[in-house]
């Protein structure tokens, strides 16, 4: 995708800042000790990282930070949506998940839509760290990055929060589920 693409419209950056703000606000607990000042000063140097989170939020993922590298001066972003982002659901897990569907394919899959996003799905362990700052996804599921050797063998993970504990499942990588989508996370 070329640079230009990347870029937002000068009114819908703004949009797009004020709603991170306002956010970021509402949820000090997510981001103890940093200050949005420093965070919007970084995503205005790096506006394809704004592009990627404009895309986060128009999927309705309503990214926050979650954490911040100060050694290395890094951001993180993460879909803190309650439930798994609406935008993102009814999606398989990779594109050869995708391709190995003969009848009934979903529109996309996880792998390849948060590529196109220019984002990582959640490792397990980044869910588990998520769900330390609120509850999410207890109505919903949310597909994670997989190991290797489980997707050798045809299948994916996913994780979800029931009876206040955070379950990591398996199913087979061509499946999906209008209440399965998944999490983003972009370091800026």
């Amino acid at each position: 995708m070329s640079k230009n693409k990347l870029q937002l419209p000068a009114a819908r950056k703004e949009e797009l800042l004020e709603i991170l703000k306002k956010r970021f606000e509402k949820h000090p607990e997510r981001h103890k000790g940093v200050r949005w000042d420093k965070v919007q000063e970084k995503l205005e140097a790096h506006p394809d990282k704004l592009w990627s989170l404009n895309e986060m939020e128009e999927t309705e993922g309503e990214p926050d930070v979650i954490a911040y590298d100060k050694k290395n001066d890094v951001y993180t972003f993460c879909d803190c949506s309650a439930e798994s982002p609406k935008g993102r659901r009814s999606i398989c897990y990779d594109p050869d998940a995708l391709e190995s569907r003969k009848e009934h394919k979903p529109r996309h899959s996880a792998i390849g839509m948060a590529a196109e996003m220019g984002i990582n799905i959640l490792t397990e362990d980044q869910y588990r760290a998520l769900q330390e700052l609120g509850k999410f996804d207890t109505k919903t599921s949310s597909w994670l990055d997989t190991p290797t050797a489980i997707r050798e063998l045809g299948g994916a993970i996913f994780g979800d929060r029931r009876y206040n504990t955070v379950f990591i499942y398996h199913n087979g990588a061509e499946s999906y589920y209008g209440a399965r989508g998944f999490r983003g996370l972009l370091k800026v």
